[in-house]
């Protein structure tokens, strides 16, 4: 993609800090090397990459063959408060004159380091555009307000995760402003495949070291409360010389606290002990090739949370400083690292286990995306930004406090008949379901909803579960942003603009999601059914009405006016009977519970729906069981009712197989089994050869609505949302 209105290089200028923004930037920078045609490279070091108690990093930019333009020291030694205050101070002096002689046209700044600050602030006022890597995360520290500030500085902004993006857009950036590109480091650790790291791990611990068989250790202090993690330090040394795993510790960052902390690894004798290895810096590849293979990482830094989780790699994140970021299930979090025995008990959970690699910061394609984005910037747009205001969603994290207790969620099943509340764990059991009937009134209905939610929380406790937060499975049309019920059912009366969200989290303090019980169906399959792992399959819903959910590239669809998936009112016939919706031939008209009940009490009335073997209470409703066990006892004209419903179906789902093109169809329901074959057989007469191989399958699941619905709170709130 070329520049709009400006066919001359773009010259842009990355200035780097410290040793871990480097690892960040340097893929893009080799990338923009690559590119001579559109890109003219400046780079800037500052920070402690020139400072020798933190390794002299700026080495490892020249022996990857960059030209360093300028050197910036910028450090106030002192590692506390004050000498952070003068070192951003210091840095604003001397920036001013760096960038008058570049003249770039953009600068590129990573992260929430205080160095970053001083940056941004320069090049802002210097009306020089801004690309900030990394915002919109979460950590936890005074590194929030750090990223956040160059955020509102930032003319253009990349950030990695999905709800990095979402938090911007929260912040009130402009999103054609934002890209969704993933972690630039990841585009090296997906690649990573040294076949020589034995000779890393020996070079760097020793000869007699195996791999998954000892620990890496990066610990940083947390600038808003020195005092506590120097003794969270002192706590992690000591639980790691009980544990008696060989060590690789690496020195902490240039923050306030960081001497002391260098004086505590002093004062416990870390730099001669036997089991550990103490070290300043570590070159990206090597460090990438030590915690791949480790038995566990421990520490407070980001590239635990981050980077690690693309090995799969166990990691304990101790204390405050990551504890909003998202996380693959590789983290433990130890919020309160206040004993030497509950890091000892985290080292003894997660050491030596392997979890599923996360691909939650990145799909190794982000440089590709970066360079392309820079390519699109206009320089001939003005450079004041535009805002706009919309909501973001809370995430919550698992913590070792409550590693014990089974994390569930609270479900509610909104049917036409019943009202239904359930715990249910993480791994798909309900622990314990609530029954009712559903109230024909608004007031009766939201009361009961929350009397029944009340009383299963309070149930919850006694059960040892700890409830993350509540899913809400509903008929209608649903906005799942904001929580309300737009459009309901005619099964469920006095149901239109509700908000459901608002009067349970509230009630409850928890956060409430809410979606269409068709959508929570597709949600329980990708979850815990046969759509486990597959990008892209359509669920069908066989009940009392027709409904369905579509998964495409392992999201949810749910359309520009909440209205996907509305699949049992794709029409298979023009002249076909009344559907409820108002039209005519609708898959729901011929092959809901409605459509059969329908025609079972025509049979009935004309005394020809009973065979011999079956008969009818005079107490009790004709419905569609009653059509189906005819059919199995030899009624033809059951059968033909049955074979002309599945045939409306299956035309549904060829419908659905022309559109989509999924890899899987999922019949769920009661009506699901008596259908298959005929859906089957439809398939292999009407689809196309390009799909007929695609299959179709019953749904294994019990309860799909309650599933689905828990689904949405265990997925968010343990961050695996990919």
């Amino acid at each position: 993609m070329e520049k709009k209105g400006d066919h001359r290089k773009l010259r842009v200028c990355v200035a780097t800090c410290n040793r871990a923004d480097y690892s960040k930037l340097a893929p893009i920078m080799f990338g923009i090397k690559t590119e001579p045609e559109f890109f003219e490279l400046d780079v800037v070091v500052l920070g402690s990459h020139l400072i020798d108690d933190y390794g002299n990093t700026y080495r490892m930019i020249e022996q990857d063959d960059f030209d360093i333009n300028t050197r910036l020291h910028t450090i106030v030694r002192g590692e506390d408060e004050a000498a952070m205050v003068e070192s951003v101070g210091l840095a604003l002096v001397k920036l001013p004159d760096v960038l008058n002689r570049l003249k770039p046209d953009i600068m590129i700044v990573h992260g929430d380091r205080f160095d970053a600050l001083a940056l941004a602030t320069s090049a802002a006022l210097m009306n020089i555009r801004i690309l900030h890597i990394e915002g919109g995360e979460v950590s936890g520290t005074i590194d929030d307000s750090i990223r956040h500030a160059i955020t509102k500085l930032a003319h253009y902004h990349v950030c990695c995760t999905r709800s990095a993006e979402q938090h911007l857009i929260s912040m009130c950036e402009d999103h054609d402003r934002i890209l969704l590109a993933g972690c630039p480091s990841y585009d090296k650790l997906l690649s990573a495949k040294n076949k020589d790291y034995m000779s890393i791990i020996r070079m760097w611990l020793g000869d007699d070291v195996k791999p998954k068989d000892y620990i890496v250790a990066l610990q940083h202090p947390v600038t808003t409360d020195i005092k506590h993690s120097i003794k969270m330090f002192e706590l992690t040394l000591d639980a790691l010389i009980s544990f008696n795993k060989r060590t690789l510790v690496l020195f902490p960052n240039i923050d306030a606290g960081s001497k002391e902390m260098v004086r505590v690894m002093r004062k416990k004798g870390i730099e001669h002990h036997p089991n550990f290895r103490a070290v300043k810096h570590v070159p990206f590849e090597q460090f990438i090739q030590l915690v791949a293979h480790a038995g566990c990482m421990i520490g407070n830094s980001s590239c635990g949370v981050r980077e690690v989780g693309a090995f799969g790699t166990p990691v304990i994140n101790l204390g405050t400083r990551q504890i909003g970021r998202e996380t693959g299930e590789n983290v433990l979090h130890v919020r309160d690292a206040d004993t030497q025995d509950k890091i000892l008990q985290a080292l003894h959970l997660q050491f030596g286990k392997q979890y599923p690699c996360s691909k939650i910061y990145g799909d190794g394609n982000a440089v590709p995306r970066i360079l392309k984005f820079l390519k699109s910037i206009d320089l001939q747009e003005p450079l004041q930004k535009k805002f706009c205001f919309p909501p973001v969603k809370e995430n919550i994290s698992q913590d070792i406090d409550h590693i014990l207790e089974t994390l569930s969620a609270l479900a509610v099943d909104l049917g036409g008949t019943n009202l239904r509340v359930a715990i249910v764990s993480m791994k798909g059991e309900i622990v314990k379901k609530y029954t009712q009937f559903n109230p024909k009134t608004y007031e009766e209905r939201i009361h009961l909803i929350l009397q029944m939610c009340v009383e299963a929380a309070a149930e919850a406790v006694k059960l040892n579960c700890r409830i993350l937060g509540v899913g809400i499975s509903t008929g209608g049309r649903v906005n799942p942003r904001e929580g309300v019920v737009l459009h309901s059912t005619k099964l469920i009366q006095e149901w239109n603009s509700v908000d459901l969200r608002t009067p349970l989290s509230d009630t409850l303090h928890l956060p409430v999601w809410v979606d269409n019980d068709g959508n929570c169906a597709a949600l329980a399959e990708r979850k815990f059914g046969q759509g486990k792992g597959l990008e892209n399959f359509v669920t069908l819903v066989t009940g009392t009405g027709i409904g369905g959910g579509i998964i495409h590239q392992h999201e949810l669809i749910h359309g520009s006016s909440f209205c996907a998936a509305e699949l049992g009112h794709l029409v298979v016939s023009l002249d076909g009977p009344d559907c409820s919706c108002g039209s005519h031939g609708c898959i729901e008209a011929y092959a809901s519970g409605m459509a059969l009940q329908r025609e079972a009490k025509q049979l009935h009335d004309e005394d020809l729906l009973l065979v011999e073997g079956m008969s009818v209470p005079k107490d009790e409703a004709v419905g569609a069981l009653h059509l189906i066990q005819a059919a199995k006892l030899g009624n033809a004209k059951a059968q033909s009712i049955l074979r002309t419903a599945g045939t409306a179906l299956g035309l549904g789902v060829v419908n659905i197989l022309h559109t989509m093109n999924p890899s899987l169809v999922i019949l769920s329901g009661v009506l699901a089994t008596h259908y298959i074959h005929t859906v089957k057989d439809v398939i292999r007469q009407q689809a196309l050869p390009s799909v007929q191989d695609v299959d179709v399958v019953v749904s294994d699941l019990v309860d799909p609505a309650l599933l689905g619905a828990a689904s949405m709170v265990l997925d968010y709130t343990t961050r695996r949302i990919y």
